[in-house]
């Protein structure tokens, strides 16, 4: 009687260790996806599309485009260029390499300031179609620092330009231009960056793409970028949609 009792209660212990275990491993999962989902910092919405600021690394997102801050050289070498080469393999480095010779012969730098040069993205094709190297400001040189707050902006539009002559790229994930290693000043660095992305994506004219990711991992930025956009968030083109 007692076995018989001993029997059937058995498979409903077995269903509830199976149900614990489960229920532990769901719990893992989400716990693991949520640590590695990067950390959203700001949205806000204009009239063309949409501006994201995160955390995290470039190469946890993908897009139609990924900026790499570069050197007028395109050395890959220095700060974040260096690790986009690094992930996207020898291809990348032999091909700018390449460039840099060329431009040699008719001594023209690589890629001058506030230009950018557009490659194939080679080991990170998985995520992008086009590695764009763009080549902003370097204020640790004193001629680029003083002129800064015009060659800044330039470089973007640059940017955009060279968006709008392709016809396959609306989704753009990039850093800050010209901060890091280049050493731009951070509170002015941010409120450029916001009023220059935003006013394009609320401009009269389509511009050709509709998400703008910045990526950032410095926290002083982050935190200089956080105050810029408290203190003038009523003054910034579109509408806050972070909490959405």
């Amino acid at each position: 009687m007692n076995y018989s009792k001993r029997q059937s209660v058995r498979p409903k212990v077995v269903k509830k260790i199976e149900k614990s275990h489960y229920l532990a491993n769901l719990i893992s999962k989400t716990a693991f996806h949520a640590c590695t989902m990067p950390e959203l910092y700001m949205a806000r919405t204009c009239k063309w599309g949409v501006l994201t600021v995160v955390g995290g690394d470039l190469w946890d997102h993908s897009g139609d485009v990924l900026i790499t801050p570069a050197n007028n050289r395109l050395s890959g070498r220095e700060g974040l260029d260096s690790q986009v080469h690094a992930k996207a393999g020898e291809g990348l480095t032999q091909v700018t390499r390449n460039i840099c010779l060329e431009k040699r012969k008719i001594n023209a730098p690589p890629c001058a300031v506030t230009m950018n040069v557009v490659t194939e993205p080679y080991d990170l094709s998985t995520n992008f179609k086009h590695i764009f190297h763009v080549v902003g400001p370097d204020c640790r040189r004193p001629s680029q620092d003083e002129s800064r707050r015009q060659l800044l902006p330039q470089t973007y539009y640059n940017l955009f330009d060279r968006i709008k002559e392709m016809k396959d790229v609306r989704k753009i994930v990039s850093p800050p231009i010209s901060m890091g290693i280049f050493g731009y000043p951070h509170r002015e660095g941010a409120r450029i960056t916001l009023e220059v992305l935003l006013g394009h994506l609320d401009g009269e004219n389509d511009p050709g793409f509709d998400e703008y990711i910045l990526v950032i991992k410095e926290r002083n930025f982050i935190n200089n970028m956080r105050t810029v956009y408290r203190e003038s968030e009523d003054q910034l083109p579109g509408v806050d949609t972070t909490d959405q």
